[in-house]
């Protein structure tokens, strides 16, 4: 194979891993039992492409010759193990694999990262351990991407991770979808754990671009699965917030990757096919039983998507439906964006007020969007020394290039 075959099929492969590996990944989990073991599969299955599909070229279906692959060759690790230190559970994990003709595709493995999530989100793990060990795992979120998500340190997340992977493996917790009777009491940490995904995906805590689609589209995906097999209103209402969001993603960012925000952005280019199934998802949640805090937060955002321009936002209803996520779900977070809107209804020192509060309670003090609020208030109010104070300090706080750029901007702005 020449050189360039060579370089043209590493990129075939690579472009395979960004966009199977997480669903092989999930499906090796449900056949090998082990988190551990599968990775290592993963990993073998990759390397066995390399070394086969340029001789045989790429298969039809790579995901389930990726599957098979990393499955037969964590059974022949598993027989070697057994012949030459005679254990008898590596033997009779072997016979439970081989016994197990049934070969991954089509749509079993659609399903087995939804599968995966439950089985992250088990109720014997602690509610942080849940959704971290499902981001690192299921959707391959880095300690440090995770680690942003939770407002917290590396390290941290990685002992989290691992604790919670002992115990799934030493509980032998069981890789499957709940009966329907245990679904609700898994549905919070499920859900969670789809819109950080989306988040991640939305806007990157860190990199040179301010989205991810692979993950925003992943996310909305789970969802869609999640919302057939439990049409619950928090699911329906995840769903419509998400399609919402995802509606103005062409419109963020410049040609040149620079942020929009949303007051400036073209909303011809907003997606109106997902702005309709949005709001027609919000309707429907909304119908069913009391809003909880996906379906308020569905709610506001349909408010955005159905006025014609920034300038005729309905602000005050923005509010109200804040007031109200408030009493749900209470956060410092849900705070400051409601300070944002009584700021677009009532002035900026109305805003700024509210904002100066949170952040004297210590709370959101490494947030990089509070203080970046913060400035802009201050920057309406001419209040140049302390909008440079706010910004300098969100600069601080920003991992994420075209964050940094805006941030940079306004500065810059301020100087002249």
């Amino acid at each position: 194979m020449s050189e360039d075959a060579a370089k043209k099929m590493r990129e075939i492969v690579d472009g395979v891993y960004r966009s199977e590996s997480r669903r092989v990944f999930a499906t090796l989990v449900r056949l090998l039992g082990d988190f551990d073991i599968a990775e290592e599969a993963l990993h073998d299955a990759f390397r066995a492409a390399l070394e086969q599909w340029p001789r045989d070229g790429v298969p039809a279906n790579p995901r389930a010759w990726l599957v098979s692959a990393g499955r037969f060759k964590a059974i022949d690790g598993m027989r070697r193990h057994a012949r030459f230190d005679a254990l008898d559970a590596a033997a009779e994990q072997v016979e439970t694999l081989t016994g197990d003709a049934a070969t991954p595709d089509g749509e079993g493995i659609e399903d087995d990262r939804l599968r995966l999530i439950f089985t992250c989100c088990h109720p014997a793990l602690p509610p942080d351990a849940q959704v971290a060990l499902t981001l690192r795992e299921v959707c391959s979120l880095t300690t440090e991407e995770i680690a942003h998500a939770f407002l917290t340190v590396a390290p941290t997340l990685a002992q989290r991770i691992v604790r919670a992977k002992t115990k799934i493996r030493d509980a032998r917790i069981p890789y499957q979808v709940p009966s329907q009777n245990e679904l609700p009491e898994r549905l919070d940490s499920v859900l969670r754990v789809i819109y950080l995904v989306f988040n991640e995906g939305y806007s990157a805590s860190s990199g040179a671009s301010l989205t991810r689609q692979d993950l925003s589209g992943e996310a909305i995906r789970l969802a869609r699965l999640l919302v057939e097999l439990l049409p619950e209103p928090e699911a329906v209402g995840l769903l419509a917030l998400m399609l919402l969001h995802e509606s103005r993603r062409a419109a963020r960012t410049s040609p040149s990757g620079d942020l929009i925000l949303l007051d400036e952005q073209d909303r011809s280019r907003w997606n109106r096919e997902q702005i309709a199934e949005g709001i027609a998802l919000v309707e429907r949640a909304l119908t069913l039983r009391r809003p909880g805090p996906y379906c308020l937060q569905a709610a506001i955002s349909a408010v955005h998507a159905e006025a014609p321009s920034a300038a005729a936002t309905d602000w005050a209803e923005i509010v109200g439906l804040y007031d109200v996520l408030a009493q749900v779900e209470p956060s410092a977070v849900v705070e400051l964006n409601r300070a944002v809107a009584v700021a677009m209804r009532d002035g900026p020192q109305a805003g700024l007020e509210l904002v100066d509060a949170i952040l004297a309670r210590g709370d959101l003090a490494d947030y990089r969007l509070a203080h970046a609020a913060r400035a802009d208030l201050c920057r309406r109010l001419g209040k140049n020394s302390e909008a440079r104070e706010s910004y300098q300090r969100a600069l601080a706080l920003t991992r994420q290039e075209p964050e940094k750029r805006f941030l940079e901007r306004r500065l810059a702005e301020l100087k002249n």
